[in-house]
């Protein structure tokens, strides 16, 4: 079960990171205006790499079963949780709570735990 729970969080925190990629590229990045142009293709870079790093680390819960090391497991879990634990509050506080992300991120962190 605790597999599963791994699993799970992986697959939601890839679904996480595209959805934050293509969103950003969507919504946020269609609408806001950014001068001079080097400082938006900046800002889009730093942008896309939480989606690099939160489809890495989720790709590291998926691997993390298979790899037969208890002590590997909870270092996995444990930069995950930092990971989407940070992305998770400072996206609540961004957006107020209005916005669905810091749910899902909630979500990855409580499964990866739920997998330790």
């Amino acid at each position: 079960m605790r597999d599963w729970a791994l699993y799970a969080s992986g697959i939601l925190g890839l679904t996480a990171a595209f959805l934050h990629g293509l969103l950003g590229e969507t919504r946020v990045f269609a609408r806001a205006r950014i001068e001079p142009d080097r400082l938006r293709l900046l800002m889009r870079l730093v942008w896309h790499c939480s989606v690099v790093a939160w489809a890495a680390v989720a790709v590291l819960l998926i691997a993390a079963p298979t790899m037969g090391s208890p002590t590997a497991r909870c270092w996995i879990v444990g930069a995950a949780v930092a990971v989407f634990g940070f992305a998770a509050v400072a996206n609540a506080w961004a957006t107020r709570g209005r916005f669905f992300g810091w749910m899902m991120l909630t979500a990855v962190v409580i499964l990866a735990l739920a997998g330790l």
